[in-house]
Formats: structure tokens, C-alpha cells, sequence
């Protein structure tokens, strides 16, 4: 089986739209990689991811903004022969995005970053109190590159 390179704008957000989380790789202040699991949400290109408001993420983010977000959908295990280790593999469908981490500030951006995100989760609706939305941290990348593939699909 061979990789499958997808250029189709919609095969690539069909793939982000069935993820529960994803991904996100930054540089650490030391020069470092740093990549942690995070919930997201997307729309019109953008993905949003929140946190608290200090930590190392936000640390690595102002520094360097720039991050690459992975995402991975339908693994299945395959192989071509049962007794042959090098057959075995992995179906499954990734997209890679690119672009730089933009904070948001304003708290009816806010509002609407969180439920751009539960909404990847959820239909339903939310309300946030002032409090929390002073304590979260939100932010957005605009995806500038787009790279997916597809194996054994």
C-alpha cells in the first residue's frame, strides 16, 4: 500500500472535522520541541485551542508562534501476512496544518473562540461567566499550508 497525497480542500477539513483533539508542536524559550494533546475547534481555516492563561505553552507561544498542528483520524492495524513483522502496518488518514499562534484578547472573541470549539464536540449551546472568560487563555492559528495524506484508504 502506498500513501495517498490529498490536496482536496474538503477531504483535508472532512478529516479535521472528524478528530477529537490534536496535536500542537511549538518550540520551547531553550530552542527545544514541545508538543502536547489539545482540544480544538475549526472553522473557515482557523483552528482554536485554549488553556489556562500561564504555563509552558503559553510560554513556548510568545516566543515563538509559529506551530505546526497534527491531525489523525481512522487507524486501523493491517498487514499483508500474519507471521511477517515488516507487513504490519497502520490505515489512517492526517492532515498537518501550519501557521502561527494569534492570542485573542477581546472577550466577545473569546466567547465566540469557545464555541467555535464546542461546537466540534457539541451542537448545543453555552454561556460563559466573566470570570471565566478573563481566565482563559484563547488563541488562533489561520492555517497558511495545508499537507494531508492518506494510507491504505
Amino acid at each position: 500500500m502506498r500513501h495517498r497525497i490529498l490536496s482536496q480542500h474538503n477531504e483535508i477539513t472532512e478529516i479535521i472535522s472528524r478528530c477529537q483533539l490534536c496535536h500542537v508542536a511549538m518550540v520551547n524559550p531553550e530552542g527545544n520541541p514541545y508538543v502536547v494533546p489539545m482540544n480544538f475547534g475549526f472553522e473557515d481555516d482557523i483552528i482554536y485551542l485554549h488553556s489556562a492563561q500561564k504555563g509552558e505553552k503559553i510560554d513556548c507561544l510568545k516566543n515563538h508562534p509559529e506551530v505546526c498542528i497534527n491531525f489523525t483520524t481512522d487507524h486501523v492495524l493491517r498487514y499483508q501476512h500474519e507471521e511477517v513483522a515488516c507487513s504490519w502496518g497502520m490505515k489512517y488518514r492526517s492532515v498537518l496544518c501550519f501557521g502561527k499562534a494569534e492570542f485573542i484578547d477581546d472577550p466577545k472573541e473569546k466567547r465566540k473562540a469557545l464555541d467555535i470549539l464546542m461546537k466540534q464536540y457539541t451542537e448545543r449551546p453555552f454561556t460563559y461567566n466573566d470570570p471565566s472568560i478573563r481566565e482563559v487563555s484563547c488563541w488562533m492559528v489561520r492555517v497558511e499550508r495545508f499537507t494531508a495524506r492518506a494510507y491504505g484508504y
